[in-house]
């Protein structure tokens, strides 16, 4: 328990003021990646690493992937850690304008989508249209999982076992929930 406080302390420790400015472009910048999130919001982060990490240096690349990491972990929805990112960024200020960034076109969007689609769902170019955004939604899930690895993909193990978490996921029936306890047993003992 006193492992996961520090982590915590150490999230929150890149904490700053954001300017009116700033909050303005953080809201702009992820209401934009709200329209690229096909699969989820999980599929931009390589996008709000780039910013938030490379770009405009708010956090580090440890402190980026421990706040999806620690969203990920909490319950809650998936999209939690985009306001974990902004809030480590820039405080309850910057989480409230990367949140409604996020939330607010994308809502607005699916209504109207939603609407549509359900007068049109027999159509042959809606059906194509969906089937032929899997392979979309796949390559961006494959390069949010390289962003995360990013701080351990030094570690000899890492790769492999993503490697193998992935066959195991797509191979079998095993619930994710035992890869996910496999990797925290493996941080605990440090190996990553």
């Amino acid at each position: 328990m006193e492992a996961v406080a520090r982590a915590l302390v150490d999230l929150m420790s890149g904490t700053q003021a954001l300017s009116w400015a700033d909050l303005s472009q953080l809201f702009v910048h992820f209401a934009l990646l709200s329209f690229l999130a096909i699969g989820g919001a999980i599929t931009t982060v390589p996008d709000m690493h780039r910013l938030v990490v490379g770009e405009w240096g708010w956090l580090n690349d440890a402190q980026f992937s421990g706040s999806v990491a620690l969203a990920q972990a909490a319950p809650g929805p998936n999209v939690l850690f985009v306001a974990v990112i902004a809030f480590n960024a820039g405080g309850l200020p910057g989480a409230a304008a990367a949140l409604t960034g996020t939330l607010l076109p994308t809502t607005l969007l699916s209504l109207g989508a939603a609407r549509w689609g359900e007068q049109r769902r027999d159509t042959l170019g809606l059906q194509a249209f969906i089937q032929g955004m899997a392979p979309v939604t796949i390559g961006m899930l494959a390069s949010t999982g390289w962003v995360l690895t990013e701080p351990s993909r030094s570690e000899w193990m890492c790769l492999p076992l993503v490697g193998a978490t992935v066959w195991l996921m797509v191979r079998t029936r095993i619930s994710p929930l035992w890869m996910i306890g496999a990797g925290a047993l493996i941080g605990l003992m440090g190996w990553i």
